[in-house]
C-alpha cells in the first residue's frame, strides 16, 4: 500500500532547499527499504528524521552521503547530485554515522589531522581548521589523549569534529545522542545549535523525540521506507488538533467552576482534582482566552492556566502504525 505524505511546511520541489530527494528508491532484493521519498530541507535549517529501526532512514542518509545508490531517483545536496556529482557533494557534505571506526593508538589532534589531510587541507589551513574543531566541540583539553580512553561522550564530539574538519555547507548526523549521558546531550543540542546559527543545514536521526523537538525547526516521519509527513514542528503540533488541554489551578470552590464549565459548549469533560481542574477545550488560542475572561467575570479565582501542547511523540504515535520491515 502506498502512503499519501501529508505536507505540513509547504515544501514544493526547486525552492531554497539545500537537502532535496526526489522520489529515491533502494531495493534490496525483493525488499524495498526506501520507497518514493521526497523531501526538502530549507537552507539553514535543522530537519528531525523520525522512525522506528528499519524504517529506512539510515538508508537515505547514506545516499545522502554519497556512500549508497538510489535504486530510483535523485538526491542533492547544495545544488549538486549524489549521483552525477559525487565529488562535489562530498566536498560541501559531512556524513556523522552511528557508528564510526577509530583508530585506538593514535590520539584526537592526529585523528583529526588525518581527515583533514583526507579533505586536502594543507599548511596554516589545516591547522586553522584543526584548533577550531578542537574548540568548538571542547575536545582541547584531549588532543593529546589516545582514543581508547576516551569516554562515549567524548568520542562523539570527536566524531562530530572529524564531520565538521572541512567546513561543510551541511551536516547529517545519524543518532548523535545515541548513549550519551544527560550532559552530553545538552552540550551536544548547544553545539547544533550553533551551528545551525552559523547558517548549516543539519539533518538528524533520533529516537529521542524530546530532543528532535527542541533542536529541529522541520521534521519528517518515514515508516516500512515510506515517509508519511514532513513539516515544521509547530504545524505537527498543531495539525488534527481541535481541542486543547487545559489545567486551572482555583482559588476557592473548584466544584464550583468545574459545575459552571459543564454549561459551556465549548468544554468538554471538566474534572475536579483537588484544587486542580482538568478539562478539552473546543478552540485555539482565543478561545483560551475568551474562556479564561469569561470565569474572571463570573466571579471565579483562576491562579494559573496550564495547555498541554502535543509532543512530537503524540505527533509520532497518531502519523505511524508501528509496523516494521
Amino acid at each position: 500500500m502506498t502512503a499519501t505524505t501529508k505536507r505540513l511546511g509547504g515544501w514544493t520541489p526547486g525552492g531554497d532547499d539545500c537537502i532535496e530527494l526526489r522520489r529515491i528508491y533502494r531495493l534490496f532484493g525483493s525488499t524495498v527499504a526506501v520507497h518514493d521519498v521526497s523531501f526538502g530541507v530549507p537552507r539553514g535549517s535543522v530537519f528531525g528524521y523520525i522512525g522506528p529501526n528499519g524504517a529506512g532512514k539510515t538508508t537515505s542518509m547514506r545516499i545522502l552521503a554519497t556512500l549508497d545508490l538510489p535504486s530510483y531517483g535523485d538526491a542533492f545536496v547544495d545544488g549538486f547530485s549524489v549521483v552525477n556529482d559525487p565529488e562535489l557533494v562530498r566536498q560541501r557534505l559531512g556524513f556523522m554515522p552511528d557508528a564510526f571506526g577509530t583508530y585506538r593508538d593514535v590520539n584526537c589532534q592526529e585523528y583529526l589531522d588525518f581527515f583533514a589531510r583526507a579533505y586536502g587541507l594543507v599548511g596554516r589551513q589545516r591547522q586553522q581548521r584543526l584548533q577550531w574543531v578542537l574548540d568548538f566541540t571542547g575536545t582541547r583539553e584531549m588532543a593529546e589523549k589516545p582514543i581508547r580512553g576516551l569516554s562515549k561522550g567524548m568520542k562523539q564530539r570527536l566524531c562530530l569534529g572529524r564531520t565538521l574538519i572541512h567546513d561543510p555547507t551541511v551536516l547529517i548526523l545519524d543518532e548523535p545522542a545515541a548513549g550519551l549521558d544527560p550532559r552530553a546531550r545538552i552540550e551536544l543540542r548547544r553545539m547544533i545549535g550553533e551551528l545551525a546559527a552559523q547558517g548549516k543545514t543539519l539533518l538528524i536521526s533520533s529516537h529521542i523525540l524530546t530532543e528532535l523537538a527542541e533542536m529541529c525547526d522541520h521534521v519528517g516521519i518515514i515508516e516500512r521506507g515510506q515517509l508519511l509527513a514532513t513539516g515544521k514542528v509547530s504545524d505537527f503540533q498543531r495539525a488534527q488538533q481541535t481541542t486543547r488541554q487545559l489545567v486551572l489551578r482555583i482559588v476557592g470552590d473548584a466544584a464550583a467552576v468545574a459545575a459552571y464549565l459543564a454549561t459551556r459548549e465549548d468544554v468538554e469533560h471538566p474534572v475536579v482534582d483537588g484544587q486542580l481542574v482538568r478539562l478539552e477545550l473546543i478552540g485555539e488560542l482565543d478561545q483560551q482566552a475568551a474562556l479564561l475572561r469569561a470565569l474572571v467575570l463570573a466571579g471565579h479565582q483562576v491562579a494559573e492556566l496550564n495547555a498541554h501542547v502535543r509532543s512530537l511523540e503524540d505527533v509520532f504515535l497518531q502519523v505511524t502504525e508501528g509496523l516494521v520491515q
